[in-house]
Formats: structure tokens, sequence, C-alpha cells
């Protein structure tokens, strides 16, 4: 794929990927231009296996073109590990850093050409610096010898027997270490904290109350970047600002403000001083230092220690750039636009710089009170509901999600919409990631564990060719001692805990995405059990995911769907009446936010026939449909199905149809049934003239 831009664009970020979009490959461009006003950003969707539409953005007055086309001969297709279908991304050689970084790519499925992060920059970086040298041996030996003092208590702890009697006050110990280090090992602390592939589950718990809360650096310094970042004099923007910090973390610190133009309220995000170089030494000496490791994280992990450093490096730089965060929220702004129940901060792109970051002002309440959400009148089971609803929406339809909704970043507007602030924590899922992961889904409802062993070597958690005869049965155990009191009594930590027993025992590594999504889903799960003690996480995720099969219209989907309706070959009835059922509970869950009232309202003004608030299955009959005429197959199953055990359901068919007959347009399924007639006839004379010339 070759990518065309217009000269003025200079040092581009591309990220080619099948993330970010439900309609497929993404293509995201951000560059400075001569203006650094001057942003431009646009998108490519998927057509074919081969080629890509063009996608033009116009912003600022300056136009840039993307130009997709076949292959080209200097660019190499990237394909998945262990999956023969190759992927739309490529990337130029010249341009590859190193192995661990390629492995990242096609675990992943996809890739950053022109990267923030390589391991080649960041040692130039460090390097080159004045005194470098110096600063860098210095680091050294004081990480080395806090780390080896720690060590060594450690070992002493083994050598006289109390290994284990000692593990509550050696975790807390590590703990303090990582603080006493700094925010490059407070955010590696936290990383750990949901990496049981790494470190015990014991010591996981203690690094999950890893505050990154630090004192907050002076305001005149503060105020000093913001106008060096901005160039222009904060009175000049401001009419107002905060002297009191509103959140100080290890990265940087948040004040409110208001515009002095607009009048608008806003929160100003400003980096630490200094704090970049500190970062880049730390990633070198971390991956200086994982270059010893590796065969011991081969055999443990089955992959280079290297490659979690890469992991955790690009992250963790990617947070350090504000330009980033503000993209991101512009894309999570863009996925949830026409949602009335999430709300997203306008980010001010043209008053924010690499380490300002200026954005709306969110008037909610924190999370962190759950006594105050309560008293505050809303709908608690609706507001749950909505949470879950938006972050599975991430997961499983954007595969763009924030990567950490810990409380204080989540909020409960008093209209009933759900808020998010802090984006420079996000993680991406590609289109192929996503597929999988609801094939995963559909084998756990399967009790198909060998399967599910195979999505988890497709998700990179374990190396091509290991040996899955010991995790299936391991695999089976947690999920029927998960579910042996009904999917209703689902406990997503508790199986999380069994899951982390399993990753420490056998050979299994949690790719850095992954560990947010846990992290995620764990943290979120949290709040609903504050909010609301009984609250059951399949009970809400369950009907999200029926209605999503049975009304999304996109192909993999009715693919997986049937694979649900159909279990070792016979059709169930039952299971279907469980989807219509649970879908339509999704949707009155969701009709009981006040958001969602007012929006039906709104659209049924605007629309007399509209079906806003309702399950509607007009798209689905008519897919099924098309689907029955044109695969002889499904045709075949169907009617096996319908004839089974040596009778006719008609019963059946009869309790599905009286369960659905609200929930589509008769007369919309006629008129696109009639209109499809002569393409319908055609495609069933074209199959049957092939399948007489096969034979023939």
């Amino acid at each position: 794929m070759a990518v065309v831009w217009d000269p003025w664009l200079v040092s581009p970020s591309v990220i080619l990927d099948c993330n970010r979009s439900p309609d497929g490959l993404r293509s995201s461009f951000l560059g400075r231009g001569p203006c650094l006003d001057t942003e431009i950003r646009f998108r490519m969707a998927l057509l074919n296996s081969e080629t890509l539409r063009t996608v033009r953005r116009m912003k600022n007055s300056n136009i840039v073109h993307a130009v997709a086309t076949r292959v080209s001969p200097k660019m190499v297709p990237l394909k998945r590990r262990g999956d023969p279908a190759s992927l739309l991304t490529s990337v130029p050689i010249a341009d590859r850093s190193s192995n661990a970084m390629d492995e990242l790519d096609l675990e992943r499925g996809v890739c950053i050409p022109f990267r923030k992060y390589t391991p080649e920059r960041v040692r130039q970086k460090v390097l080159d610096s004045p005194g470098s040298l110096f600063l860098v041996i210095s680091r050294g030996v004081e990480i080395l010898w806090k780390l080896g003092v720690y060590w060594t208590t450690l070992s002493y702890d083994f050598i006289i027997g109390r290994g284990q009697e000692m593990v509550p006050l050696r975790a807390e110990q590590l703990r303090k270490l990582l603080c006493d280090l700094g925010p490059s090992f407070i955010k590696a602390g936290q990383v750990l904290a949901n990496r049981p592939d790494i470190i015990r589950e014991d010591y996981m718990n203690e690094l999950c109350i890893l505050q990154d809360d630090v004192p907050a650096f002076p305001n005149k310094i503060a105020f000093d970047i913001i106008e060096e970042e901005l160039g222009t004099p904060l009175e000049q923007i401001f009419s107002k600002i905060s002297t009191k910090t509103v959140a100080a973390a290890s990265l940087g610190q948040v004040y409110h403000a208001t515009l002095r133009v607009s009048g608008e309220e806003v929160a100003i995000k400003v980096q630490r001083p200094g704090i970049e170089p500190i970062i880049y030494r730390d990633l070198f000496l971390f991956r200086t230092m994982a270059s010893f490791l590796n065969g011991l994280s081969m055999k443990k992990l089955g992959c280079n220690a290297e490659l979690i450093v890469d992991e955790f490096g690009e992250k963790l730089l990617e947070e350090l750039d504000y330009i980033i965060e503000a993209r991101n929220m512009e894309d999570f702004f863009e996925n949830f636009k026409n949602d009335p129940t999430v709300k997203i901060p306008r980010a001010y792109k043209e008053l924010s710089g690499k380490r300002v970051l200026i954005m709306e002002w969110i008037d909610g309440l924190r999370c962190t009170d759950p006594q105050v959400i309560k008293g505050s009148g809303l709908d608690i089971s609706a507001f749950i509901t909505v949470g879950v609803s938006a972050a599975l929406r991430q997961l499983l339809e954007f595969g763009l999600f924030h990567g950490d909704p810990h409380p204080g970043n989540i909020f409960a507007m008093r209209d009933g919409r759900i808020a998010y602030v802090d984006f420079g924590n996000v993680a991406v899922l590609s289109q192929q990631n996503k597929q999988i992961l609801i094939d995963a889904v559909v084998h756990a409802v399967n009790e198909d564990y060998v399967e599910m062993a195979n999505d988890f070597t497709r998700l990179g958690f374990l190396a091509p060719g290991t040996d899955l005869s010991p995790i299936v049965p391991a695999l089976e155990a947690i999920w029927q001692n998960s579910t042996e009191k009904g999917l209703v009594d689902f406990n997503f930590r508790t199986v999380t805990g069994k899951f982390n027993q399993l990753v420490y025992q056998y050979p299994l590594r949690i790719p850095e995405r992954f560990s947010l999504v846990i992290r995620s889903l764990l943290t979120q799960e949290g709040i609903c059990l504050t909010l609301q003690p009984d609250f059951k996480f399949l009970e809400v995720a369950y009907p999200y995911v029926a209605k999503r099969l049975l009304t999304d219209p996109d192909p993999a989907l009715r693919e997986r769907l049937l694979q649900v309706l159909f279990k070792d070959g016979v059709f169930q009835w039952k299971r279907l009446e469980n989807l219509i059922v649970l879908a339509r509970e999704q949707v009155e869950m969701m009709n009981r936010n006040s958001p969602v009232k007012a929006n039906n309202r709104l659209v049924s003004r605007k629309q007399s026939s509209s079906v806003k608030g309702k399950l509607d299955l007009t798209d689905t009959l008519k897919d099924g449909a098309r689907v029955v005429i044109m695969d002889s197959c499904i045709r075949h199953q169907l009617l096996m199905a319908f004839t089974e055990d040596s009778r006719l359901h008609f019963r059946e068919l009869m309790d599905i149809y009286q369960l659905i007959e609200g929930d589509f347009n008769m007369q919309t399924l006629l008129m696109d049934f009639i209109r499809g007639i002569p393409a319908a006839t055609r495609e069933l004379m074209l199959s049957w003239s092939d399948s007489v010339l096969a034979e023939n």
C-alpha cells in the first residue's frame, strides 16, 4: 500500500491498523506543516482484500490526499502469527527497528511505520545528550543498588525458610520501592499489577493499590510551561485559573480555568518539568537489563523480555505526548458522537501542545464518591447499564478503549450520562483481534474449549506451536467452575483470579493491550459493585452481546450468530429465544436512562415511523432470508432443524414468530423481498449452472 501526501506535510506519524473504526481498516495521519496549528487526520475504510477507498478530510483550508493502491513491491504485507490470512497493513523494510517490535506488529495485527518509540531512538536520545554517560551510569547504579538490596532480603527469606510468611511485608516494600524510584517505576508497577504472567498474585494485589498521586510541583513552574508551550501570556487566554491543582500525578497535574474569549470552563493538563529525559533514560536501562533476561523470559513466557519492555515503553511515551492524547479524545468523541448516553470532553487542539492539553471541563459526579451518586437521584441500574454498554462498545465495536478507567477518570453526569476523562492511556484492538474475541465468546457459550485454547494462541497469549493438551482441561475447569451457579452469577474478578493462577503455571504471556482490557473490565466491575453490591457482570453484558449478534449487519457477526445457533449440527431453538429476550432486555434497560428517553422523543418527533427505543430485527430477517436463499448448506441445516427428532417443529417456529412479532417492519420486509427477487433468481441460476458445470 502506498500513501501520498502534500509536500508541506513533514514528519508524519502514520498508524495503519484495523482498529478504532467499526468500518474496518483505518489509517490515521498526524503531521505538522509550516503552521503549528495545522493538523490533518484522515481515515481509510476496508473495501476488499486488496484495495482501499480514498478518504479526503479537510482542515484549516488544507487538503491531504491519501491514495491507496495495491501493495507496493517495496512494502511487505504483514501476516498474523499462526494465521494464514494476510493483513492489509504493511511497513517499509527500512523502518523496521528490532525483532521484538516486528513481533509486536505481527501479533497485534497493526503496523506503525513511524514510531514514537523504538529501541534505537531511545538509545540515541539518551546517549547523544551532554554528560549522558555519567547520568546513565549513576542512575543505573542507583537502580541496581536499591533493587539489589530488595533482592537480597528475598533471598535471605528463602534461605531461612520464611519466604511465604514474609510475602505481605515484602510486597508492601516493593510498592514503596517503586514509588521511591520515580515515575517510570510507578508506571511499571501499575503494569505489573495486571501481569500475572510475570509476578505472583499476592504481589499483584499489593501493586493494585499503587497510587499515582504525588505532590504537585509549584504553580509558577506550571504556568511558565503553559506560556512557553502556547507562546502567549496566561492572562490573554484565561480570565480565571485555579491556584490549586485539581489532580497531580507522576507525569503531570491539572488546573481548572475559564477561557477569556468564550467564557467556557476548561481543564488544563500540564506535564511535569524535565520528566522526558528521565523516562527515556529509564527505558534505556530497562531494555539493557531485559537483554540479560531473554532466556528466562522465553522459557517462562514464550517471548523475549525485550518485547515486554518495548510494549511498556511504547505506551509510556504515548502518555508523555499530549498531542496524541488530544487525538485519542477526538477518536473517542467520533465513536460516541451519536450515543446520547456517553459524554466525551472536547479537546482545544489550537490551544494545546506536546506538554499542555486544554480540554472541556466535565462538571459531573466522580465515581470515587458512590454515596454522592446514590444520593443524586440517578437511576443506578440504568447508569450501570450505560457504563457496561459503553465499555463493551469500546472493546468489541470500536477496538479503541480507555486503558485506565479508575473511579477518578469516570464521572456520572447529572442527566444520567457517563463521562470519561484522561485519554493518555488507551489501547487498540485490530479488526481481527475483535473478531477473535467474539469467537472466544461463541466458543465459551458452545463449551468448545479446544477452540478457546486456539483463540488464546491467535491473540498472542500462547506462542505458536505450544502444546495445548494441558491447557484445554484447565480452561474447561475455570469456565465450568465460574458458571456452575448459572451465568448470571458470573463474577469477572473470580474468573480473573483463577486465570491468573493458570497463567503463572503455564507458559502464557498476557499482551499489554489485553492486560489493559482486563484491568479496564475489573476496574469498571469494581465501580459497579460499589454502586450496586448485587451487580452481576454478565447480567448486563450478555444482553448487549445478544443484541449485537442479532442486529449488527457485520457479515462476520452474522456468521458468529449462526455458530451460536447451531451446536454439533443441531439447531438451538431455546438459545435463539434467549437471545431475543436478552436483546429486548438490553433495549429496555437502556431506555430507562434519561438521555436515551430524551433522544427517543426527539427522534420520534422527527420521524413518525421511527423504531428508536425498540428492538429492530428487520435487517436481521432480511439478511437471514438472503442467506437461506443463496446458501444451500444453510438451507439444508435449517431444513434438518425444522424436521429433527422425526417431527415438524411448528410449535417452536410459532413461538419464535410470536416473540419477534413487534420487532420488525413487515411492510419493509415484504417490499425488500419483492425488490430482491430478480437478483436472488439470478444468483440461484448462476449457482445452479456452476454446480452443473462442476458435475460435468
